[in-house]
């Protein structure tokens, strides 16, 4: 289990780090939206904040996975970034769907493998 949680950890810390230094840095060229995905996109980047801010998320948070520093907190912070990579894959651009469900799955796999770290904060 600890291998496995390794892992993965390091896998989605990996993916967090590339995607994020790819907006950031203009690595990969943007993918053509479509659709009622290029009028959400237009929205979002109108916004001039909610793409630095969720990649910026993404970036911190994949460098304490690497690191394997501080996991519980990103797991918590990033969780909501992850929701939302999965609902936007599964309304908008289902052929990117696996990458939803890996970076959820991932996620919440990681959650319940540092459960002992968060009782305290879900007990009454």
């Amino acid at each position: 289990m600890k291998a496995l949680t390794i892992i993965i950890r390091v896998l989605l810390g990996a993916l967090f780090i590339w995607a994020s230094l790819a907006f950031f840095l203009k690595l990969a060229p943007e993918t053509e939206a479509v659709g009622e995905f290029k009028a959400f996109k237009a929205g979002i980047v109108a916004s001039h904040y909610i793409m630095p801010l969720a990649k910026g998320i993404e970036l911190l948070c994949g460098v304490a996975f690497i690191a394997g520093k501080y996991v519980p907190l990103a797991n918590l912070v990033v969780l909501p970034v992850t929701v939302n990579i999965l609902l936007i894959n599964l309304m908008m651009t289902p052929e990117n769907l696996a990458i939803g469900l890996f970076v959820l799955f991932a996620n919440l796999f990681l959650i319940y493998s540092y459960w002992n770290r968060y009782k305290g904060i879900v007990t009454p």
